[in-house]
Protein backbone atom coordinates (compact mmCIF):
# COMPACT_ATOMS: atom_id res chain seq x y z
CA UNK A 1 0.00 0.00 0.00
CA UNK A 2 1.43 3.85 -0.87
CA UNK A 3 -0.31 6.81 -0.25
CA UNK A 4 -0.27 9.55 -3.52
CA UNK A 5 1.54 12.51 -2.49
CA UNK A 6 -0.42 15.72 -2.29
CA UNK A 7 2.03 17.47 -4.87
CA UNK A 8 1.61 14.74 -7.31
CA UNK A 9 -1.92 14.60 -6.85
CA UNK A 10 -2.42 18.39 -7.30
CA UNK A 11 -0.46 18.50 -10.39
CA UNK A 12 -2.99 15.88 -12.23
CA UNK A 13 -5.74 18.33 -11.75
CA UNK A 14 -7.35 20.05 -14.30
CA UNK A 15 -10.66 21.36 -13.18
CA UNK A 16 -11.01 22.45 -9.86
CA UNK A 17 -14.94 21.21 -8.90
CA UNK A 18 -15.73 18.04 -7.59
CA UNK A 19 -16.01 16.27 -10.78
CA UNK A 20 -13.21 17.22 -11.79
CA UNK A 21 -11.45 16.36 -9.33
CA UNK A 22 -13.27 13.08 -9.00
CA UNK A 23 -12.28 12.55 -13.05
CA UNK A 24 -8.59 12.87 -11.99
CA UNK A 25 -8.87 10.12 -9.52
CA UNK A 26 -10.56 8.03 -12.04
CA UNK A 27 -7.57 8.63 -14.67
CA UNK A 28 -5.18 8.12 -12.00
CA UNK A 29 -6.69 4.71 -11.55
CA UNK A 30 -7.28 3.71 -15.60
CA UNK A 31 -3.82 4.90 -16.11
CA UNK A 32 -2.15 2.28 -13.08
CA UNK A 33 -0.89 5.48 -11.20
CA UNK A 34 -3.48 4.70 -8.63
CA UNK A 35 -4.00 0.90 -7.80
CA UNK A 36 -6.13 -1.27 -5.37
CA UNK A 37 -5.41 -0.76 -1.90
CA UNK A 38 -3.61 2.75 -2.25
CA UNK A 39 -4.43 5.32 -0.11
CA UNK A 40 -5.83 8.82 -1.72
CA UNK A 41 -4.04 12.27 0.30
CA UNK A 42 -5.75 13.39 2.95
CA UNK A 43 -8.81 16.07 2.00
CA UNK A 44 -7.27 18.39 3.79
CA UNK A 45 -3.74 18.63 1.66
CA UNK A 46 -6.05 18.51 -1.68
CA UNK A 47 -8.15 21.45 -0.54
CA UNK A 48 -5.06 23.11 0.82
CA UNK A 49 -2.60 22.61 -2.16
CA UNK A 50 -5.80 23.23 -5.30
CA UNK A 51 -7.24 26.46 -2.89
CA UNK A 52 -10.71 25.11 -2.75
CA UNK A 53 -12.98 24.05 0.07
CA UNK A 54 -12.62 20.60 2.04
CA UNK A 55 -16.14 20.80 0.99
CA UNK A 56 -15.01 20.15 -2.30
CA UNK A 57 -12.64 17.75 -2.41
CA UNK A 58 -14.85 15.82 0.39
CA UNK A 59 -18.01 15.76 -2.16
CA UNK A 60 -15.63 14.61 -5.20
CA UNK A 61 -14.79 11.63 -2.85
CA UNK A 62 -18.23 10.40 -1.98
CA UNK A 63 -19.20 10.62 -5.25
CA UNK A 64 -16.07 8.33 -6.08
CA UNK A 65 -16.97 6.23 -2.66
CA UNK A 66 -20.56 6.20 -4.28
CA UNK A 67 -19.59 4.41 -7.52
CA UNK A 68 -17.41 1.23 -5.86
CA UNK A 69 -14.07 3.40 -6.54
CA UNK A 70 -12.53 4.36 -3.48
CA UNK A 71 -13.75 3.60 0.12
CA UNK A 72 -13.33 5.50 3.60
CA UNK A 73 -12.24 4.19 6.71
CA UNK A 74 -12.03 7.19 8.77
CA UNK A 75 -8.85 8.52 10.30
CA UNK A 76 -6.91 5.53 8.36
CA UNK A 77 -8.19 7.08 5.45
CA UNK A 78 -10.11 6.91 1.99
CA UNK A 79 -8.18 3.95 -0.62
CA UNK A 80 -8.64 2.63 -3.75
CA UNK A 81 -10.58 -0.27 -4.26
CA UNK A 82 -10.20 -3.33 -6.79
CA UNK A 83 -12.60 -3.46 -9.83
CA UNK A 84 -15.77 -5.05 -8.64
CA UNK A 85 -16.00 -8.82 -9.77
CA UNK A 86 -19.77 -8.78 -10.80
CA UNK A 87 -21.77 -7.29 -13.42
CA UNK A 88 -24.26 -6.11 -11.59
CA UNK A 89 -24.44 -2.50 -9.79
CA UNK A 90 -24.22 -2.84 -5.86
CA UNK A 91 -27.72 -2.30 -4.68
CA UNK A 92 -28.98 -4.14 -7.74
CA UNK A 93 -26.92 -6.98 -6.43
CA UNK A 94 -28.47 -6.49 -2.83
CA UNK A 95 -31.75 -6.48 -4.10
CA UNK A 96 -31.25 -10.40 -4.90
CA UNK A 97 -29.45 -11.45 -2.31
CA UNK A 98 -25.99 -11.09 -3.65
CA UNK A 99 -24.66 -9.46 -0.16
CA UNK A 100 -26.71 -11.41 2.07
CA UNK A 101 -25.43 -14.91 1.65
CA UNK A 102 -27.77 -17.43 3.85
CA UNK A 103 -27.42 -20.35 5.79
CA UNK A 104 -27.73 -23.93 3.55
CA UNK A 105 -30.39 -25.29 5.93
CA UNK A 106 -32.85 -26.41 3.17
CA UNK A 107 -32.63 -29.65 2.24
CA UNK A 108 -30.88 -30.90 -1.15
CA UNK A 109 -33.50 -30.93 -3.71
CA UNK A 110 -35.88 -29.67 -1.29
CA UNK A 111 -38.54 -27.22 -3.82
CA UNK A 112 -38.26 -23.43 -3.61
CA UNK A 113 -40.87 -20.92 -3.93
CA UNK A 114 -38.96 -18.00 -5.57
CA UNK A 115 -40.70 -14.79 -4.66
CA UNK A 116 -38.15 -12.55 -4.52
CA UNK A 117 -37.47 -11.40 -7.94
CA UNK A 118 -40.08 -8.73 -8.80
CA UNK A 119 -40.98 -9.97 -12.56
CA UNK A 120 -44.14 -10.87 -13.92
CA UNK A 121 -45.55 -14.23 -13.72
CA UNK A 122 -44.73 -15.42 -17.35
CA UNK A 123 -47.88 -17.41 -17.71
CA UNK A 124 -49.62 -14.11 -17.66
CA UNK A 125 -47.82 -12.11 -20.25
CA UNK A 126 -49.34 -11.83 -23.49
CA UNK A 127 -47.61 -14.51 -26.46
CA UNK A 128 -45.45 -12.13 -28.49
CA UNK A 129 -45.00 -14.84 -31.56
CA UNK A 130 -48.69 -14.19 -32.94
CA UNK A 131 -47.70 -10.40 -32.82
CA UNK A 132 -44.31 -11.03 -34.29
CA UNK A 133 -45.77 -12.78 -37.16
CA UNK A 134 -48.71 -9.85 -37.97
CA UNK A 135 -45.67 -6.95 -37.95
CA UNK A 136 -43.69 -8.97 -40.17
CA UNK A 137 -46.07 -9.85 -42.83
CA UNK A 138 -46.61 -6.32 -43.20
CA UNK A 139 -43.58 -4.13 -42.30
CA UNK A 140 -41.79 -3.05 -45.54
CA UNK A 141 -37.91 -4.03 -45.75
CA UNK A 142 -37.04 -0.33 -46.22
CA UNK A 143 -38.52 0.52 -43.26
CA UNK A 144 -36.37 -1.37 -41.16
CA UNK A 145 -32.94 -0.44 -43.68
CA UNK A 146 -32.84 3.26 -42.84
CA UNK A 147 -31.03 5.10 -39.93
CA UNK A 148 -32.30 8.93 -39.71
CA UNK A 149 -36.41 9.05 -39.36
CA UNK A 150 -38.51 9.62 -36.57
CA UNK A 151 -37.75 7.76 -33.09
CA UNK A 152 -41.36 6.30 -32.46
CA UNK A 153 -43.62 5.00 -35.01
CA UNK A 154 -46.77 6.89 -35.68
CA UNK A 155 -49.15 3.98 -34.71
CA UNK A 156 -47.85 3.56 -31.22
CA UNK A 157 -47.92 7.51 -30.66
CA UNK A 158 -51.01 7.58 -31.73
CA UNK A 159 -51.99 5.10 -29.29
CA UNK A 160 -49.86 6.37 -26.72
CA UNK A 161 -50.88 10.42 -26.59
CA UNK A 162 -54.77 8.68 -26.28
CA UNK A 163 -53.60 6.72 -23.41
CA UNK A 164 -51.23 9.62 -21.42
CA UNK A 165 -52.58 11.26 -18.39
CA UNK A 166 -51.98 14.73 -19.74
CA UNK A 167 -50.79 16.19 -23.11
CA UNK A 168 -47.61 15.97 -23.21
CA UNK A 169 -45.66 18.55 -25.57
CA UNK A 170 -43.18 15.47 -27.25
CA UNK A 171 -43.27 11.53 -27.30
CA UNK A 172 -40.64 8.89 -27.47
CA UNK A 173 -39.68 5.86 -26.56
CA UNK A 174 -36.53 4.14 -24.98
CA UNK A 175 -34.90 0.80 -24.04
CA UNK A 176 -36.69 0.63 -20.47
CA UNK A 177 -37.91 2.58 -17.40
CA UNK A 178 -34.18 3.04 -15.85
CA UNK A 179 -32.98 4.28 -18.91
CA UNK A 180 -35.99 6.30 -19.12
CA UNK A 181 -34.44 7.94 -15.82
CA UNK A 182 -31.21 7.54 -16.75
CA UNK A 183 -31.44 10.25 -19.91
CA UNK A 184 -34.00 12.67 -18.29
CA UNK A 185 -31.72 13.19 -15.21
CA UNK A 186 -28.96 13.72 -17.40
CA UNK A 187 -30.89 16.84 -19.01
CA UNK A 188 -32.90 18.06 -15.82
CA UNK A 189 -29.74 18.04 -13.32
CA UNK A 190 -26.35 18.40 -13.46
CA UNK A 191 -23.05 16.42 -11.09
CA UNK A 192 -23.22 16.84 -7.29
CA UNK A 193 -27.35 18.31 -7.47
CA UNK A 194 -29.78 16.87 -5.11
CA UNK A 195 -32.84 14.43 -6.21
CA UNK A 196 -35.61 13.79 -4.07
CA UNK A 197 -36.27 9.75 -3.97
CA UNK A 198 -39.22 8.09 -2.18
CA UNK A 199 -37.86 6.04 0.77
CA UNK A 200 -38.47 3.23 0.72
CA UNK A 201 -37.65 2.85 -3.27
CA UNK A 202 -36.40 1.07 -6.12
CA UNK A 203 -32.44 0.48 -5.59
CA UNK A 204 -31.54 0.29 -9.28
CA UNK A 205 -32.64 3.53 -9.22
CA UNK A 206 -30.09 4.61 -6.35
CA UNK A 207 -27.20 3.32 -8.39
CA UNK A 208 -28.15 5.12 -11.08
CA UNK A 209 -28.35 8.42 -8.74
CA UNK A 210 -24.81 7.29 -7.34
CA UNK A 211 -23.33 6.55 -11.18
CA UNK A 212 -23.94 9.99 -12.15
CA UNK A 213 -23.04 11.72 -8.88
CA UNK A 214 -26.54 12.82 -7.76
CA UNK A 215 -27.33 12.96 -4.29
CA UNK A 216 -30.42 11.55 -3.10
CA UNK A 217 -32.77 13.28 -0.49
CA UNK A 218 -35.52 10.49 1.37
CA UNK A 219 -38.79 11.52 1.23
CA UNK A 220 -41.33 9.39 2.91
CA UNK A 221 -44.21 7.72 2.16
CA UNK A 222 -48.10 6.99 3.21
CA UNK A 223 -50.91 4.56 1.74
CA UNK A 224 -51.38 7.71 -0.25
CA UNK A 225 -47.71 8.31 -1.79
CA UNK A 226 -45.04 10.79 -1.07
CA UNK A 227 -45.85 12.18 1.94
CA UNK A 228 -46.50 16.58 1.35
CA UNK A 229 -44.36 17.82 4.07
CA UNK A 230 -41.43 15.64 3.47
CA UNK A 231 -41.41 16.41 -0.30
CA UNK A 232 -41.31 20.18 1.13
CA UNK A 233 -39.03 19.50 3.59
CA UNK A 234 -36.57 18.24 0.55
CA UNK A 235 -37.08 20.94 -1.63
CA UNK A 236 -36.46 23.39 1.20
CA UNK A 237 -32.80 21.08 1.17
CA UNK A 238 -31.98 21.76 -2.43
CA UNK A 239 -33.57 18.99 -4.58
CA UNK A 240 -33.76 20.03 -7.61
CA UNK A 241 -35.64 16.90 -9.33
CA UNK A 242 -38.15 14.70 -7.83
CA UNK A 243 -38.54 10.83 -9.35
CA UNK A 244 -42.23 8.90 -7.53
CA UNK A 245 -43.18 5.75 -9.08
CA UNK A 246 -47.54 7.00 -9.49
CA UNK A 247 -48.46 3.18 -9.11
CA UNK A 248 -47.43 -0.30 -7.85
CA UNK A 249 -44.81 1.27 -6.26
CA UNK A 250 -41.97 -0.87 -5.73
CA UNK A 251 -41.49 -2.39 -3.02
CA UNK A 252 -44.57 -1.17 -1.35
CA UNK A 253 -47.62 -1.38 -3.58
CA UNK A 254 -48.55 2.16 -2.82
CA UNK A 255 -50.42 4.05 -5.59
CA UNK A 256 -50.93 7.72 -5.42
CA UNK A 257 -54.22 8.77 -5.07
CA UNK A 258 -55.61 12.06 -6.93
CA UNK A 259 -55.96 14.01 -4.01
CA UNK A 260 -52.01 13.38 -3.27
CA UNK A 261 -51.07 14.58 -6.24
CA UNK A 262 -53.03 17.65 -6.18
CA UNK A 263 -51.37 18.06 -2.89
CA UNK A 264 -48.39 17.21 -4.34
CA UNK A 265 -48.43 19.57 -6.77
CA UNK A 266 -49.58 22.62 -4.96
CA UNK A 267 -46.04 21.78 -2.40
CA UNK A 268 -44.02 22.14 -6.05
CA UNK A 269 -46.02 25.47 -6.91
CA UNK A 270 -45.36 27.28 -3.56
CA UNK A 271 -41.23 26.54 -3.24
CA UNK A 272 -41.13 28.69 -6.54
CA UNK A 273 -43.29 30.99 -5.48
CA UNK A 274 -41.45 30.79 -1.92
CA UNK A 275 -38.01 30.93 -3.48
CA UNK A 276 -38.92 33.59 -6.67
CA UNK A 277 -40.04 35.95 -3.39
CA UNK A 278 -37.49 35.55 -1.02
CA UNK A 279 -35.08 38.40 -0.37
CA UNK A 280 -32.01 35.36 -0.38
CA UNK A 281 -30.23 35.78 -3.87
CA UNK A 282 -29.44 31.80 -3.55
CA UNK A 283 -32.96 30.84 -3.42
CA UNK A 284 -34.37 33.80 -6.52
CA UNK A 285 -31.24 31.90 -8.12
CA UNK A 286 -32.55 28.20 -7.14
CA UNK A 287 -36.01 29.07 -8.39
CA UNK A 288 -35.11 30.42 -11.90
CA UNK A 289 -33.82 26.29 -12.55
CA UNK A 290 -36.96 24.09 -12.75
CA UNK A 291 -37.61 21.63 -10.68
CA UNK A 292 -38.64 18.57 -12.89
CA UNK A 293 -40.81 15.47 -11.48
CA UNK A 294 -40.26 12.40 -13.34
CA UNK A 295 -42.78 9.46 -12.54
CA UNK A 296 -42.02 6.04 -12.96
CA UNK A 297 -45.17 4.23 -14.16
CA UNK A 298 -43.88 0.67 -14.52
CA UNK A 299 -46.64 -1.32 -13.64
CA UNK A 300 -49.34 1.11 -15.31
CA UNK A 301 -51.00 -1.80 -17.49
CA UNK A 302 -51.38 -4.68 -14.98
CA UNK A 303 -52.12 -1.98 -11.58
CA UNK A 304 -55.71 -1.57 -10.42
CA UNK A 305 -55.26 2.09 -9.26
CA UNK A 306 -56.27 5.04 -12.09
CA UNK A 307 -53.75 6.66 -14.08
CA UNK A 308 -52.63 9.68 -11.74
CA UNK A 309 -49.95 12.05 -12.82
CA UNK A 310 -48.98 15.48 -11.29
CA UNK A 311 -48.34 16.26 -15.07
CA UNK A 312 -52.42 16.71 -15.17
CA UNK A 313 -51.28 20.27 -13.02
CA UNK A 314 -47.66 20.86 -13.63
CA UNK A 315 -47.31 19.77 -17.59
CA UNK A 316 -44.27 21.98 -18.03
CA UNK A 317 -42.63 20.43 -15.23
CA UNK A 318 -43.31 16.72 -15.69
CA UNK A 319 -41.74 13.72 -17.60
CA UNK A 320 -43.82 11.12 -17.20
CA UNK A 321 -42.26 7.07 -17.80
CA UNK A 322 -44.54 4.56 -18.88
CA UNK A 323 -42.92 0.92 -19.20
CA UNK A 324 -44.38 -2.21 -20.72
CA UNK A 325 -41.95 -5.10 -18.59
CA UNK A 326 -44.61 -6.35 -16.37
CA UNK A 327 -47.20 -6.71 -18.69
CA UNK A 328 -45.86 -7.38 -22.20
CA UNK A 329 -42.21 -9.12 -21.35
CA UNK A 330 -39.57 -7.74 -20.13
CA UNK A 331 -37.45 -8.39 -23.26
CA UNK A 332 -39.81 -6.02 -25.12
CA UNK A 333 -37.03 -3.25 -23.66
CA UNK A 334 -40.02 -0.85 -24.20
CA UNK A 335 -40.65 2.80 -22.31
CA UNK A 336 -42.68 5.50 -23.32
CA UNK A 337 -41.37 9.05 -22.24
CA UNK A 338 -43.68 11.91 -22.84
CA UNK A 339 -43.25 15.48 -21.00
CA UNK A 340 -42.33 19.14 -22.28
CA UNK A 341 -40.54 19.77 -25.36
CA UNK A 342 -37.76 21.27 -23.42
CA UNK A 343 -36.56 18.46 -22.05
CA UNK A 344 -37.54 15.29 -24.79
CA UNK A 345 -36.29 16.90 -27.85
CA UNK A 346 -32.29 17.00 -26.46
CA UNK A 347 -32.94 13.78 -25.10
CA UNK A 348 -33.72 12.68 -28.62
CA UNK A 349 -30.71 14.50 -29.51
CA UNK A 350 -28.32 12.67 -27.26
CA UNK A 351 -29.76 9.47 -28.05
CA UNK A 352 -29.48 9.71 -31.63
CA UNK A 353 -25.21 9.96 -30.68
CA UNK A 354 -25.80 6.30 -28.73
CA UNK A 355 -28.58 3.77 -29.63
CA UNK A 356 -30.03 6.07 -31.84
CA UNK A 357 -33.45 4.52 -31.47
CA UNK A 358 -35.17 1.70 -30.16
CA UNK A 359 -36.19 -1.02 -33.00
CA UNK A 360 -38.91 0.04 -34.82
CA UNK A 361 -40.02 -3.30 -35.25
CA UNK A 362 -40.14 -3.90 -31.68
CA UNK A 363 -42.29 -0.59 -31.45
CA UNK A 364 -44.63 -2.27 -33.94
CA UNK A 365 -44.97 -5.49 -32.13
CA UNK A 366 -45.80 -3.33 -28.63
CA UNK A 367 -48.80 -1.11 -31.09
CA UNK A 368 -50.03 -4.38 -32.17
CA UNK A 369 -50.60 -5.82 -28.54
CA UNK A 370 -51.86 -2.81 -27.53
CA UNK A 371 -55.16 -3.42 -29.64
CA UNK A 372 -55.29 -7.11 -30.78
CA UNK A 373 -58.23 -8.47 -28.59
CA UNK A 374 -56.57 -11.46 -27.58
CA UNK A 375 -53.39 -9.72 -26.06
CA UNK A 376 -55.90 -6.92 -24.58
CA UNK A 377 -57.58 -9.80 -22.88
CA UNK A 378 -54.97 -11.19 -21.71
CA UNK A 379 -53.09 -8.19 -19.90
CA UNK A 380 -56.87 -7.55 -18.49
CA UNK A 381 -56.31 -11.27 -17.14
CA UNK A 382 -53.00 -10.53 -15.79
CA UNK A 383 -54.50 -7.65 -13.58
CA UNK A 384 -57.62 -9.62 -11.81
CA UNK A 385 -54.84 -12.38 -11.19
CA UNK A 386 -52.44 -10.12 -9.54
CA UNK A 387 -55.22 -7.98 -7.58
CA UNK A 388 -56.57 -11.47 -6.27
CA UNK A 389 -53.09 -12.68 -5.39
CA UNK A 390 -52.71 -9.62 -3.25
CA UNK A 391 -55.91 -10.14 -1.39
CA UNK A 392 -55.56 -13.78 -1.11
CA UNK A 393 -52.14 -13.80 0.54
CA UNK A 394 -52.99 -10.67 2.81
CA UNK A 395 -56.36 -12.16 4.14
CA UNK A 396 -54.08 -15.39 4.61
CA UNK A 397 -51.65 -13.10 6.62
CA UNK A 398 -54.33 -11.31 8.86
CA UNK A 399 -55.81 -14.99 9.48
CA UNK A 400 -52.81 -15.79 11.02
CA UNK A 401 -52.46 -12.70 13.22
CA UNK A 402 -50.33 -10.64 10.66
CA UNK A 403 -51.96 -7.72 9.36
CA UNK A 404 -50.68 -6.01 5.58
CA UNK A 405 -51.95 -3.49 4.17
CA UNK A 406 -52.78 -5.02 -0.01
CA UNK A 407 -50.54 -3.39 -2.36
CA UNK A 408 -51.46 -3.12 -6.31
CA UNK A 409 -49.30 -4.84 -8.31
CA UNK A 410 -46.73 -7.72 -8.53
CA UNK A 411 -45.21 -7.02 -4.82
CA UNK A 412 -45.71 -7.14 -1.10
CA UNK A 413 -43.76 -4.94 1.26
CA UNK A 414 -43.84 -7.25 4.85
CA UNK A 415 -42.92 -6.01 8.38
CA UNK A 416 -40.18 -8.02 10.01
CA UNK A 417 -39.02 -7.99 13.69
CA UNK A 418 -35.39 -9.27 12.17
CA UNK A 419 -34.64 -8.96 8.33
CA UNK A 420 -31.66 -11.48 8.24
CA UNK A 421 -33.43 -13.77 10.86
CA UNK A 422 -36.66 -13.76 8.39
CA UNK A 423 -34.26 -14.50 5.49
CA UNK A 424 -32.67 -17.48 6.85
CA UNK A 425 -35.79 -18.90 8.08
CA UNK A 426 -37.75 -18.68 4.68
CA UNK A 427 -34.83 -19.66 2.33
CA UNK A 428 -34.72 -22.83 5.46
CA UNK A 429 -38.61 -23.57 4.75
CA UNK A 430 -38.14 -23.41 0.67
CA UNK A 431 -39.35 -19.68 0.10
CA UNK A 432 -36.85 -16.89 -1.27
CA UNK A 433 -37.83 -13.45 -0.78
CA UNK A 434 -35.69 -9.94 -1.64
CA UNK A 435 -33.97 -8.30 1.66
CA UNK A 436 -35.13 -5.28 2.29
CA UNK A 437 -32.37 -3.15 3.09
CA UNK A 438 -31.51 -2.32 -0.43
CA UNK A 439 -35.02 -0.39 -1.31
CA UNK A 440 -34.28 1.88 1.89
CA UNK A 441 -32.71 5.59 0.28
CA UNK A 442 -31.00 6.22 3.89
CA UNK A 443 -29.13 3.44 6.10
CA UNK A 444 -30.96 1.24 7.94
CA UNK A 445 -31.59 2.62 11.65
CA UNK A 446 -32.81 0.63 14.88
CA UNK A 447 -35.54 2.77 14.88
CA UNK A 448 -37.11 1.55 11.85
CA UNK A 449 -38.96 -1.92 11.50
CA UNK A 450 -37.14 -4.37 9.35
CA UNK A 451 -39.00 -5.92 5.81
CA UNK A 452 -38.36 -8.00 3.16
CA UNK A 453 -40.03 -7.64 -0.06
CA UNK A 454 -42.20 -10.53 -1.81
CA UNK A 455 -43.80 -10.90 -4.75
CA UNK A 456 -47.04 -12.01 -4.63
CA UNK A 457 -47.25 -11.79 -8.51
CA UNK A 458 -45.28 -14.96 -8.30
CA UNK A 459 -47.84 -17.13 -5.91
CA UNK A 460 -50.01 -18.87 -8.26
CA UNK A 461 -51.15 -21.38 -5.16
CA UNK A 462 -51.15 -22.37 -1.88
CA UNK A 463 -51.45 -18.96 -0.44
CA UNK A 464 -52.52 -20.25 2.91
CA UNK A 465 -49.28 -22.39 3.34
CA UNK A 466 -47.09 -19.50 2.42
CA UNK A 467 -48.80 -17.20 4.73
CA UNK A 468 -48.49 -19.54 7.63
CA UNK A 469 -44.64 -19.54 7.08
CA UNK A 470 -44.10 -15.92 6.59
CA UNK A 471 -45.72 -15.16 9.63
CA UNK A 472 -43.38 -17.61 11.49
CA UNK A 473 -40.47 -15.72 10.03
CA UNK A 474 -41.66 -12.61 10.30
CA UNK A 475 -42.47 -12.51 13.98
CA UNK A 476 -39.40 -14.55 14.99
Amino acid sequence: MTTMEPATFVVAVEDRSPRGIAATVARLVRSGELRAGDRLPTVRDVAARLGVSPATVSGAWQALSAVGMVVSRGRAGTFVLPEPAGWLPPRYRDMTGGAHPREQTRPAGAPLVDLSTGTPDPELLPPLGPALARVSARTPAAETATYVTTPIVPELERLLRESWPFPPGRLTVVDGAVDAIGRTLEQVVGFGDRVAVEDPGFPPLFDLLDQLGLERLPVALDHQGMRPDALAEALDAGAHAVILQPRAHNPTGVSLTATRARELAAVLRRHTQQAQASDDEHARRDARRTVHVIEDDHSGEIASAKDVSLGAYLPERVVHVRSYSKSHGPDLRIAAVGGPVSVIDPLIARRMLGPGWTSRLLQRVLADLLVDGAAVDAVAHARRVYYGRQRALCDALAAHGLQVRPGDGVNLWLPVLDESTALVRLEAAGIRVAPGTPFLATAPGDHRPGHVRVTVGLLREDAEAVARTLVVAATA
